[in-house]
């Protein structure tokens, strides 16, 4: 499937005269190779890019698929390297029921807690052909924990499946994709603050964006001797590519230009041991400068000439504990020249989602690595002043959207509870033209059709449909002298599922990207995240201060909200954030089309607000209603169906089938639905051919507000893997059936 343009592409493009040629390349050569999938022994489609942007320069492939291009003559010679490679996985599997097993490259050898920060997370899969296809990591839904004594370990594979929207294996090998397909993170590059970048492998990428700047000069100006720049390949699968370099080309000196790793961890460390292994990695902060280390790892050996030229000057040596260049792999390490030295920079959370970077630290690292090779380079940061806009509206249609259309243009609109303005503004779009519906004072989207216009007494026969437009997230509650924001959660969310990945602060100017934090111990295996959803989160934004935070135009009460799409799977299944409730709001849309101006019915349909804090809308909406004498008979509370479709979930209850057809939400936390009147919706939908499933689930809906008033509240749902997590799964046929029922309940319930 084709991929869709980058948040960082949509982000720089129009700032590209802001700041000197130098800085713009390297934005957007990290950019680009940031967004590159190219897991360890699956370079290919990043060596592609380099390969067309060394064009010219006549870069040369051996079999491993290093790349390398030479410039000048003569000694010395020296070797300038960069891994390319990130961490990923493998399909280890096909299972009967279309979900991949998987296998993590590189083995072993990453921090805890790596795998159980990608449980929900979307994925990108590359089939045989090199299209990459978007799939969801599996995740424990929240609202089915409560009261489960067997919850799978988040971090062990043997609980991990990938879902790629396929129903039997047979759907999974005809769209190319098969064991060994590898399986990445998929990612944005986010511009935090002034001059910081962050995303998945920018710490595994920003040495190559440094070697295409040498490049670009070298090309120009080769300076004294030989520069061999290569871009290694499997650096995290044992240094296979810098070993085969350095053995091939017996290098006068080497720069290596990569992240720092821990020291290895011993399996029976303490806590105590275990927190003071971590305090010894380097803590230097963003902004700082690149680091000089021994290639080696060892902070009290010889000090090589090279890394005492490289230490900034004052800058004392590092005593920090750092693992050797070379990864431990099979047979004797390749010895190193003499002159070596390890070339890095400072890295915020590595190995996550969150990953963060400074643009100054790596042009410090590339202006030493020019002055050494007496070259002259000019390049300073981007410094980006602008925020990012907020996602545009969809044109208003002038015939019933499909399923896919609208859903995308709903669920693309952002809207956490409280602030529910933008995606309200999206339901309003996508309804008619002669809709005309109102706004209530708890902000609840309110359209009467038929006698429900003028109706007053004789409400009491009429029914209400009601879906909220309101999305996890949080509120910024308070701003630390340190720049830190701290924020109130908005719904419930596992925070695993978010600590440690991009987030996005909607200002008044437009949305400004950083990420949730991680507390100091999350490296150490003695760290859990906790299981209580209201855990206090906060957010790092790249200030410094509260005075830099203000100049980002950011202020307490802003919404902040995790980066969404609208990914499609393989067959009708689609993924995005925000799935719970934008679904509901699509039916309830399509049913308004499909009923049309003149309908005689007395109909009421409520997008209703602040469903995650409460039902807090809803509840205004029904006593509002009670005390004007309008209390609907029935009331359709449409909301999904957290489902246990999903292998790491019981199947003891809400075991409705992803593709099975609407369902019946019985019964839940909230309500118990009349026993006859979940019969008659049965009864209608298999009268009209609509596919339908009933049954027991978590969670509470807007219907039970109005049981005190004696409304009968028959909830409505369709079938949701992975609730209330970034990666949520759905089936378009549900929606289909969905929207359907509510037509049909509409016209002769």
């Amino acid at each position: 499937m084709r991929q869709p343009i980058s948040l960082f592409t949509l982000f720089i493009a129009g700032f590209g005269m802001l700041s000197p040629l130098g800085a713009q390349t390297i934005s957007r050569d990290l950019g680009q190779l940031t967004e590159t999938p190219a897991i360890t022994g699956y370079e290919a489609p990043l060596l592609k890019v380099l390969e067309q942007r060394l064009a010219g320069m006549h870069p040369q492939r051996d079999a491993m698929g290093n790349l390398t291009v030479t410039f000048g003559s003569g000694a010395p010679h020296r070797l300038i390297a960069a891994p390319i490679d990130e961490p990923g996985y493998v399909i280890s599997r096909i299972e009967t029921d279309g979900y991949a097993r998987l296998q993590r490259l590189p083995q072993t050898g990453l921090t805890p807690h790596w795998n159980e920060l990608n449980n929900a997370q979307p994925m990108l899969v590359e089939a045989r052909d090199g299209t990459l296809h978007s799939a969801v990591m599996s995740g424990l839904s929240i609202h089915l924990e409560p009261g489960r004594g067997d919850v799978p370990n988040a971090d062990d594979l043997d609980h991990m499946y990938l879902d790629l929207g396929a129903s039997s294996a047979a759907e999974v090998l005809r769209a190319g994709m098969d064991l060994l397909s590898p399986v990445a993170a998929e990612r944005h590059l986010l511009r935090v603050g002034l001059s910081q970048w962050s995303a998945t492998a920018v710490g595994d990428r920003y040495g190559a964006a440094v070697l295409l700047a040498l490049a670009d000069a070298l090309s120009k100006e080769h300076g004294s001797g030989t520069t061999t720049l290569a871009f290694v390949m499997q650096q995290w699968a044992g240094s296979r590519g810098l070993t085969r370099v350095v053995a091939a080309i017996h290098p006068d000196e080497l720069i290596y230009l990569g992240r720092t790793r821990q020291p290895a961890r011993s399996a029976s460390a303490t806590e105590a041991t275990e927190n003071e292994r971590l305090s010894m990695v380097s803590a230097e902060p963003l902004g700082s400068g690149s680091l000089a280390l021994d290639a080696s790892g060892s902070a009290t050996g010889p000090e090589s000439a090279l890394e005492r030229e490289f230490r900034a000057t004052g800058k004392a040596r590092s005593t920090n504990a750092f693992a050797p260049v070379l990864v431990r792999g099979y047979g004797p390490a390749i010895r190193l020249p003499a002159q070596s030295v390890h070339l890095s920079i400072p890295l915020l959370y590595p190995l996550t989602a969150g990953e963060t970077l400074d643009e100054r630290d790596v042009e410090d690292l590339l202006k030493k690595i020019a002055k050494h090779l007496g070259i002259a380079i000019s390049s300073q940061p981007s410094l980006i002043t602008a925020a990012m806009t907020e996602p545009g509206l969809s044109a208003k249609p002038v015939a019933a959207p499909s399923s896919g259309v609208l859903l995308k243009a709903l669920v693309e609109a952002y809207g956490v509870s409280e602030q529910e303005h933008m995606a309200r503004e999206a339901v309003e779009r996508m309804l008619p033209s002669w809709a005309h519906p109102e706004i209530d004072t708890g902000g609840n989207l309110i359209l009467r059709l038929g006698s429900a216009v003028t109706a007053k007494s004789d409400a009491s026969e009429g029914i209400v449909f009601m879906a909220h437009t309101d999305e996890l997230g949080f509120r910024i509650r308070s701003i630390k002298d340190d720049g830190t924001l701290e924020l109130d959660n908005k719904g419930g969310g596992s925070p695993a599922f978010f600590w440690g990945h991009p987030a996005l602060v909607h200002t008044a100017d437009g949305m400004r990207a950083g990420v949730i934090t991680l507390p100091p111990n999350w490296e150490s295996t003695h760290f859990k995240f906790p299981a209580d959803f209201r855990a206090s989160a906060s957010m790092y934004v790249g200030a410094s201060s509260a005075e830099e935070v203000v100049k980002l135009g950011i202020k307490v009460g802003d919404q902040i909200t995790i980066p969404k799409r609208y990914r499609p799977l393989l067959g009708k299944r689609i993924s995005a954030r925000s799935l719970d409730d934008r679904v509901g709001c699509a039916a309830m849309i399509h049913a308004v089309w499909e009923l049309g101006p003149n309908t005689k019915r007395n109909v009421t349909f409520v997008w209703s607000t602040r469903e995650e804090l409460g039902l807090l809308g809803a509840g205004e909406y029904a006593a509002a209603s009670a005390s004007a004498g309008r209390t609907p008979a029935t009331v359709f509370a449409i909301d999904t169906f957290v489902s246990s479709d999903s292998p790491i979930e019981s199947h003891r209850f809400a075991d409705a089938a992803v593709g099975g057809g609407f369902v019946v939400r019985a019964i839940d936390s909230s309500n118990i639905a009349s026993w006859p009147l979940v019969q008659r919706v049965q009864a209608l939908a298999e009268q009209h051919q609509v596919p339908v499933q009933y049954g027991v689930t978590g969670g509470g809906n807007d219907g039970a507000t109005f049981q005190r008033y004696g409304s009968a509240d028959v909830p409505l749902s369709w079938p949701l893997r992975y609730s209330h997590s970034p990666g949520e799964v759905i089936d378009l046929r549900d929606l289909d059936a969905l929207s359907a029922i509510v037509t049909i309940l509409a016209k002769g319930w």
